[in-house]
């Protein structure tokens, strides 16, 4: 019995009396209010025990109401909101990293009709909101976020004057960003091994990641891959513009142009500028070739000897330009084969392409 009188007067001592006089008071009917019968009042305690455990209760209910109205509170400020946005006021982002090639073709043309026919992006795009004085680059005033990502549907609705559906983010690093950007692109239309290289290249001058491992470790993406697509980005203008577009620029075609540009810059460069004049009339895999037979006649001889059952039955010759040449020796190929040999070649010239 001790101990629970005890408790109680720790109880009461802990109460404000202050509060509970002023609930008192209010619960009090006013002295023009009629008279209810017992049925209709509730009960409330009239001992001193009772007053003291029912305040006790109300004071906790109090507590884990105000808890609930914080925890609302908390959740509403971290929501993101999803608005229609007039696209003019978004602007692209820092890290932007699509080419204005993947706006144009027959696929975009498609990728719009589907928008416009859906009445605008069914899936939001996202972005964060501009804040001038403390943004990286000089923008228009006009601009009041920027993408992280969905490029291409805000490209499009920008294309259609149709508004954009965006969640909105009041506030994100450009390191997150350009987590969210890469890992958005991966599921979706990748990039091509070229945009992909000069993202991450960006992001390491930038300071977002300390090394390429780094980066690599922190996105989830292939170590080697990351290093080959980072040397394709660092290729000259003039090797890559080589090319129809730097959008045909594969992965493993970057350690031999790499190494093709240590061992003789100028020549890879001055054969680079005769192939931008050819633009467009060679396929990627012809492109490639030109670029790299010099340095490739470096490790090789003139000629190249093929034999059979021990004895010299052609040589492949390859010149200056690139151009190869397979000589035969006399009687070994007969007239009946030329159809297979031909086949034989374009299919080897087939899987080299692809």
């Amino acid at each position: 019995m001790t101990s629970k009188r005890k408790s109680i007067g720790e109880q009461v001592a802990s109460i404000d009396m202050t509060e509970f006089e002023k609930r008192k008071r209010e619960s009090a009917p006013p002295p023009s209010s009629p008279v209810t019968s017992s049925a209709e009042t509730p009960t409330r305690p009239h001992t001193g025990v009772g007053m003291v455990l029912n305040a006790i209760t109300d004071k906790g209910n109090l507590e884990r109401e105000l808890a609930d109205t914080k925890q609302r509170l908390a959740e509403y400020q971290e929501s993101e909101l999803v608005r229609s946005i007039d696209p003019a006021t978004i602007r692209r982002s820092v890290w932007a990293n699509r080419l204005q090639e993947n706006f144009a073709g027959q696929a975009w043309d498609a990728f719009k009709a589907e928008i416009e026919s859906a009445g605008g992006n069914v899936e939001p795009i996202k972005v964060r909101r501009v804040f001038y004085g403390k943004t990286r680059s000089a923008v228009t005033q006009q601009h009041n976020y920027e993408i992280v990502f969905g490029h291409r549907r805000h490209q499009a609705c920008l294309e259609l004057g149709m508004p954009v559906k965006a969640v909105i983010v009041e506030s994100m690093d450009d390191k997150s960003l350009f987590v969210e950007m890469d890992r958005e692109n991966r599921v979706r239309q990748n990039l091509s091994a070229w945009e992909q290289g000069r993202m991450y290249n960006n992001a390491l001058q930038e300071g977002l990641f300390p090394s390429i491992r780094q980066l690599a470790q922190e996105l989830g993406v292939n170590l080697s891959n990351a290093s080959r697509s980072c040397k394709l980005a660092q290729l000259p203008d003039e090797v890559v513009n080589a090319f129809q577009s730097p959008l045909v620029l594969q992965v493993r075609w970057a350690k031999d142009l790499a190494d093709a540009l240590q061992a003789d810059e100028k020549g890879l460069l001055d054969r680079a500028r005769e192939l931008h004049t050819m633009k467009g009339k060679l396929k990627p895999a012809e492109v490639l070739s030109r670029l790299l037979a010099a340095t490739n006649m470096q490790n090789r001889s003139s000629d190249i000897e093929i034999n059979s059952a021990g004895k010299k039955a052609a040589s492949l010759k390859v010149g200056a330009n690139g151009r190869a040449v397979v000589e035969f020796e006399a009687g070994v190929l007969n007239p009946e084969k030329h159809q297979a040999l031909a086949q034989l070649i374009a299919e080897f010239l087939h899987k080299e392409e692809t």
